[in-house]
Parts: structure tokens; sequence; C-alpha cells
């Protein structure tokens, strides 16, 4: 399990607020997920960030919620994974749609950004603020993430143990896991013809190396992380947990007669999942997918997990209200 011992002193962690100006005005190259090297401050003093990835890092990292304004996934939602902190900071809309305008007005020195939805955008984030891409989306790049954000808010060493006991607790879990169950499994957004995730998408990956059996499997063709999937393609799979993004009450997928039919859905085994298990390559994030897989997968080998009390350990008492 995480153990509060990995967390440094609360007077290392703050030392974020304490940088003098020329440490917060030194520039740092970094190289995006585009490829591009983009000259960054460290240790910035406000950062727009569309996506949750750079608020989990910092949050992390002790970074207050006041350095930060963030799109969401669901409007009106704070995470429970980020303790709710999110209701301190300038909102800059849905991650999918994040508004330009808000952007500028919230005046960053540095944008971290999901690729996908703002590339197109490029040019007018650049003009705001200096602008890094990632991918945010798979587990092999979680890490590189991690590390990146870390060094960029002045705690690189950190960013390496967050990553370092991240990998100690996955070979935990993995090492207690029943070893002769593989349970079929998809994590999907719910909709007419549901979204599934392939293997390498981050929370997959992490409920593949449980020992659960992807029914997506692994990406094959455009790179793309996930693919459509409709439900009677499902049914010849036949999933036995089922992961479901809760995005609203909206469930139209439980509306077709062939949903009954899934073994899932037959014992009891639907699991409407929160915030973190698509945004899941923060170091906050991972910890808690971890721990509610391993008891979604195997109930009577784990605990069920309660959300805020993980992501309590994480996140410096300072910075809990």
């Amino acid at each position: 399990m995480w153990k509060n011992s990995n967390l440094l002193p609360i007077t290392v962690m703050m030392l974020f607020f304490c940088c003098p100006a020329s440490a917060a005005d030194r520039l740092i190259p970094v190289t995006d997920d585009r490829g591009v090297t983009v000259e960054v401050p460290v240790t910035p003093q406000s950062v727009a960030a569309v996506s949750y990835l750079a608020v989990d890092v910092g949050l992390a990292l002790g970074v207050a919620p006041r350095h930060f304004a963030v799109t969401y996934m669901t409007k009106g939602r704070n995470p429970d994974f980020l303790l709710g902190l999110t209701r301190e900071m300038k909102l800059l809309g849905q991650r999918a749609k994040p508004n330009l305008e808000l952007v500028s007005e919230a005046k960053p020195d540095l944008i971290v950004a999901m690729k996908r939805y703002t590339i197109g955008n490029a040019a007018s984030y650049q003009a705001i603020a200096p602008y890094l891409a990632y991918n945010m989306e798979r587990y092999d790049e979680s890490f590189r993430e991690v590390s990146a954000l870390a060094r960029i808010f002045g705690q690189p060493e950190r960013g390496e143990a967050l990553n370092a006991s991240f990998k100690r607790n996955l070979a935990d879990y993995v090492a207690k896991a029943p070893k002769n169950a593989h349970p079929r499994f998809v994590i999907m957004w719910g909709g007419d013809t549901p979204f599934a995730f392939h293997t390498e998408n981050t929370a997959a990956s992490i409920v593949a190396a449980l020992g659960g059996d992807n029914i997506v499997g692994p990406m094959t063709h455009d790179e793309r992380f996930g693919m459509e999937m409709s439900l009677e393609a499902m049914l010849e799979k036949d999933p036995e947990v089922i992961f479901i993004y809760d995005s609203g009450p909206d469930r139209p997928q439980e509306n077709n007669p062939i949903w009954s039919q899934l073994s899932a859905v037959k014992n009891g085994r639907v699991h409407y999942v929160g915030d973190q298990w698509v945004e899941t390559n923060g170091p906050i994030a991972r910890e808690v997918v971890l721990r509610e897989a391993a008891h979604f997968l195997y109930p009577g080998t784990f605990p069920a997990v309660n959300v805020r009390a993980e992501a309590a350990k994480i996140i410096p008492a300072a910075l809990q209200k």
C-alpha cells in the first residue's frame, strides 16, 4: 500500500511557494509530445491545465490549488481523487472544448494541455503562454509526463520517487492477486455505441497488469487509444467486469436489450467509475485506480476503496481543507 513515509517533509514540498523570483523566472527546455522543445519557467506561478494531469502532479508535490486554472470532465463535479480542490481553481471549460478566452483571462505563465484537444489551436495557446502538449493517454507515457512536470515544478527527485513508488505498489498488488484468475473486462465510455479502451490506455494497462483480460485488446491501427464497440460485438466477447466512466445520469447503453445479456450485468459487476479512470496518468489517479481495480477484479482478495481517503494519503495535509 501507499506509505506516508514516502512523502517529503512539508517544508520541502512547500518550497514552491518560497522560491525567489529569480528561480521562478528561470527557463528550462522541455520537449512535449509534438516533438517541440519549449522554454518553460521553473516553478511557474500560474498554470492553465487542459486536463487534470498538471493539477494531479502539482497537488502530489504540494503546489497550492490557487496556482492552477483547469478544465473539467463533468460540469459541476470536483473530483474526489483531487479531494475536490478544483473548486478553488478558475475553470476553463470542458476539457474537450477549452475556452481560449478563459485561458487568456487566467494569465498563466505555463499551459499544460492534452494534445488532441488543443493542437489545432497551438498557435493561439502559444500566443498566451509557453504551451506544452502531452498525449496523457498511455501507461508508458505516464512516467515520462510525471517526471517532466515534477522537473518543471522544481522537484525532479520527488517526481522520480512518485514513479518508483507506484511501480513498487503495482508489483505488490500483482503478487497478491489470484494467479489463475483472468477476468475478462472492458473500460468504456457509455453510449448507444460505447467507446472502449485498448490495453495501452493507462487504466486498462493497470487492470491488465493485475491479471484482467481486456476484450478490446492492444492497439492495432491508427495508434488510437480506443475504438467504438457495438453491444453486439461486446456480447461476443462477454466481459465479466465492466468499468464505465460516470459522465452523468444518461446511460443509453442500458436501454439496449443486449445489455442485460452480458455476464457483467447479470452478475452485478458493472462499475461506474470516476474521473481518475479517464485521467489516469498522474501520480494520484494511478494509485487510486490501482486500488479500485484490484478490488473490482478480486473483491474477495482486496478491500473496497475510499477514493478520498486514498488521495489524502498522497496530497500533503497542508493543502487539504
